[in-house]
């Protein structure tokens, strides 16, 4: 009991400043603090976390800038700890749902212990007989927009064709594996040989292809998809959402996950083609992984035993050390990283 009272070293992640333009390592640094390893007496509802992964994800960029327009999420606070999805041990607990020594995923901050007043975020995790790791990414937020986005926005039909963009990603590479499962046909871009046989060679995608080498994205798609494409699964948005429109087939649907090729940007991009919409009836749909949780049941039970029967793979991207967390962030802009980006914190 002594030893709980006594602080103990709290390394975290501060946001230096708001960021414009592509963020730098230096928007972020390492700072110590210290926290007393017990929750203060007279604190109700309030759980004490030792992180173990953090996940590295596309959205924080936005949390990243002084937001001046509306958006799902707050912008995070300069000289405070940058905050994500995370999986972690509670050491104590003043919340009846949570036990000490329970493993957790969920919204947790970018430090070595958080106390967290809002366990309302927190998602107990039930099988550990797969790696802790994973609940950053396969089974945790990534994967279940994954899930969301293609069988609840999407209702993907046996034989249709789907396309992914940033497909070797934390969701796209699911995506894929997904629409697979499905019964479709699956064609996925992103940006680097190695990604492309990743995705053909160990996801099982039937195609893929490098949008850098591409000249003309357009006739890119033409060849992937001479028949048009049934689904899109958008990740990237700007001049790839543009080709994709023109090459869109009657009643298709596209899933807005996100457009990384935008965060970085001033001035976002125009989108030119959204005349397609009307007359092909497409449907194009934004959608968040959080409006879904409470389907997580459902989707565990598909996916835990894919994962043990090896009918879905996942790779991952594992940062060592909280110390590395800003490259490990910042790489995921220039596509350095391959497959799901976390922080092993040790």
């Amino acid at each position: 009991m002594a030893a709980e009272q006594e602080a103990v070293s709290n390394k975290r992640v501060i946001l230096s400043n708001y960021v414009t333009g592509f963020p730098k390592e230096s928007d972020m640094k390492i700072t110590s603090g210290s926290i007393k390893l017990k929750v203060a007496e007279g604190s109700k509802d309030t759980v004490l976390l030792k992180n173990l992964y953090l996940s590295c994800d596309p959205y924080m960029r936005w949390r990243m800038s002084k937001l001046d327009r509306p958006s799902f999420v707050d912008s995070f606070h300069p000289g405070e700890p940058i905050n994500g999805y995370g999986v972690a041990k509670v050491l104590d607990s003043t919340h009846p749902n949570y036990a000490k020594d329970d493993l957790v995923w969920g919204s947790t901050g970018w430090e070595e212990y958080s106390l967290v007043t809002a366990p309302q975020l927190l998602i107990k995790i039930q099988h550990t007989d797969v790696p802790l790791s994973y609940y950053t990414g396969i089974l945790g937020m990534p994967g279940v927009t994954a899930y969301a986005g293609l069988y609840e926005v999407c209702s993907p039909k046996k034989g249709e064709y789907v396309y992914v963009s940033a497909a070797s990603g934390a969701v796209g590479q699911l995506v894929g594996q997904f629409a697979k499962l499905a019964g479709c046909y699956v064609v996925g871009s992103a940006g680097s040989k190695e990604k492309v046989d990743l995705l053909k060679n160990k996801f099982g995608f039937d195609d893929a292809f490098n949008y850098k080498q591409e000249p003309d994205l357009d006739a890119a798609l033409k060849r992937c998809f001479p028949q048009g494409i049934d689904i899109y699964f958008e990740n990237v948005g700007g001049k790839m959402l543009d080709a994709v429109l023109l090459n869109m087939r009657l009643r298709g649907r596209i899933a807005v996950c996100g457009m990384i090729s935008q965060y970085n940007l001033e001035k976002p991009e125009g989108v030119h083609n959204l005349e397609q919409l009307i007359g092909k009836r497409i449907r194009l749909e934004g959608f968040l992984a959080g409006d879904y949780y409470h389907l997580y049941p459902k989707f565990l039970e598909l996916v835990i035993p894919a994962i043990r029967e090896g009918k879905m793979v996942y790779v991952e991207d594992i940062a060592e050390g909280l110390e590395n967390a800003p490259a490990a962030l910042v790489g995921l802009f220039t596509g350095r990283n391959v497959g799901k980006q976390l922080v092993a914190v040790a």
